[in-house]
C-alpha cells in the first residue's frame, strides 16, 4: 500500500535552454543517468499549450461518456485495440483485464503529413497496430476533438525532438559508436509515434482492504517500449458536479471545470527509482514531462534505462473523480534497428503480445 511515499522533484529545464542547446550534461545525467528517475520536466512552453491541454483532456471525459454503442464503432479489433477506443482489453499484473481506464489511441503519422492517417503498410502487412487507420469520433458529436488532439500531439513531438537533441549531444560524447543525431532523427521522422488519451474512471465505492494494498490499481507497473514518452499533467474532474455531457451546439473549445488539485494526495504518477525506491512525481499543469522507454534503453546500450512506473487511483469520497491525461510515445519507424539484428517492429510485436 502506498503510504508516506516521498514526492520527488524531477529535473526541470526551460524550453528555451533546449532550443539553444544549453542544457548541461550534468543536468541530463541527473535526469536520465544511472541514479536518476528517468524523467525530465520542460517548462516555459508555448502560450497555446494551456488551451490545448484543457480542450484535449476535457475531450477524454466527453469521449468516455458516449453511449457504449457509439464507443464500439470507435474500436479496432484488427489492430489489437491499439487504434481508437479501448477498454477492458489490456491485462494487468494479476492477469485480469483492466477496466479501470479507457484509452483512445492515435497513430501520429499526421505529424509528417496531414494527409496520413497511419504508418504505411509497405513491408509490414501484418502489423495493423501501426498501419491500421485512425478512427475519429463524429465531428458533430465531439466538435474540435481531432484538430485539438493533433495540434497538442504535434507540440509534444516538437518538444520531444528538442529533448532528443540534448540526449544526442550527451550520447555522442559518452557512448561509443553512437550515431550522431540519431534520437532526434527518430523522433522527427517517425511514422509510428503513438498517442494515448487516457480516461481513468471514477471509483464508485470505497476500496476494500485488498484493493488498498494494490498500489498500482489504475495502471499496472510497466515500462514504456518507445524512446521518449511525453506526458501532460493529469486533469482531475468531479463528474458528479460537472457531468461530462457536451451540450448541443457546444463550441469546439468547450472544456470541463478542472479541480485545482487532486482530491486524493496519494493519487497520481509513481516511479520506481534506480535504487528500487517508490517515489511520487508531480507534473505542473503548465509543463510537459518526458520519460525514457525500452527502445531508448536498447539504442543506448543501457546508458539510459526505461522507467518502471504506475498510476494510483483516487480513493472514493465525495463526488465522482476522474483523471485524464495524454501520453505521446515517440518511437522508431518499424524497420529501424533498435538492437543488433532486431527491428522496432520485432521488438514492439513482442511487447504487444505480452500485454494484450
Amino acid at each position: 500500500m502506498v503510504t508516506n511515499v516521498p514526492v520527488a522533484q524531477a529535473v526541470t529545464v526551460s524550453l528555451k535552454d533546449l532550443e539553444n542547446g544549453t542544457v548541461s550534461f550534468d543536468t541530463l545525467t541527473k535526469a536520465f543517468g544511472p541514479s536518476s528517475l528517468g524523467i525530465i520536466v520542460v517548462k516555459d512552453l508555448p502560450a497555446e499549450f494551456a488551451t490545448l491541454r484543457a480542450q484535449v483532456l476535457s475531450n477524454a471525459s466527453y469521449l468516455a461518456a458516449l453511449p457504449a454503442s457509439e464507443l464500439e464503432t470507435l474500436e479496432s479489433p484488427q489492430s489489437k485495440y491499439l487504434v481508437g477506443w479501448s477498454c477492458g482489453k489490456e491485462t494487468l499484473k494479476s492477469g485480469q483485464y483492466d477496466t479501470h481506464k479507457g484509452s483512445y489511441y492515435i497513430n501520429c503519422a499526421f505529424y509528417q503529413n496531414p494527409e496520413l492517417n497511419n504508418a504505411p503498410a509497405d513491408g509490414f502487412p501484418d502489423f495493423p497496430q501501426y498501419t491500421a487507420p485512425n478512427i475519429w469520433p463524429d465531428s458533430e458529436k465531439l466538435p474540435g476533438f481531432r484538430p485539438a488532439v493533433q495540434e497538442l500531439c504535434s507540440l509534444i513531438i516538437d518538444t520531444a525532438a528538442l529533448v532528443a537533441n540534448a540526449c544526442d549531444r550527451f550520447a555522442e560524447v559518452n557512448i561509443d559508436g553512437y550515431k550522431a543525431g540519431y534520437l532526434q532523427r527518430v523522433v522527427r521522422s517517425s511514422l509510428t509515434t503513438k498517442a494515448r488519451l487516457l480516461h481513468y474512471f471514477p471509483s464508485d465505492s470505497p476500496k476494500d482492504e485488498e484493493e488498498e494494498n494494490d498500489d498500482d490499481d489504475w495502471c499496472a507497473t510497466h515500462v514504456d517500449h518507445g524512446c521518449l514518452t511525453g506526458l501532460t499533467s493529469a486533469m482531475f474532474l468531479d463528474e458528479e458536479a460537472t457531468p461530462p455531457t457536451l451540450p448541443a451546439n457546444a463550441p469546439e473549445t468547450a472544456t470541463l471545470s478542472e479541480l485545482p488539485t487532486s482530491p486524493d494526495p496519494a493519487a497520481g504518477l509513481y516511479i520506481r527509482s534506480r535504487t528500487g525506491q517508490i517515489v511520487k512525481v508531480n507534473i505542473p499543469k503548465d509543463c510537459l514531462a518526458f520519460q525514457t522507454g525500452e527502445a531508448l534503453q536498447l539504442i543506448t546500450k543501457g546508458k539510459f534505462r526505461a522507467v518502471p512506473h504506475f498510476v494510483k487511483g483516487a480513493r472514493a469520497g465525495s463526488g465522482r473523480v476522474a483523471r485524464n491525461t495524454l501520453a505521446v510515445f515517440t518511437q522508431p519507424n518499424l524497420g529501424e534497428e533498435v538492437d543488433e539484428g532486431v527491428t522496432f517492429a520485432e521488438f514492439a510485436r513482442r511487447v504487444v503480445q505480452r500485454n494484450y
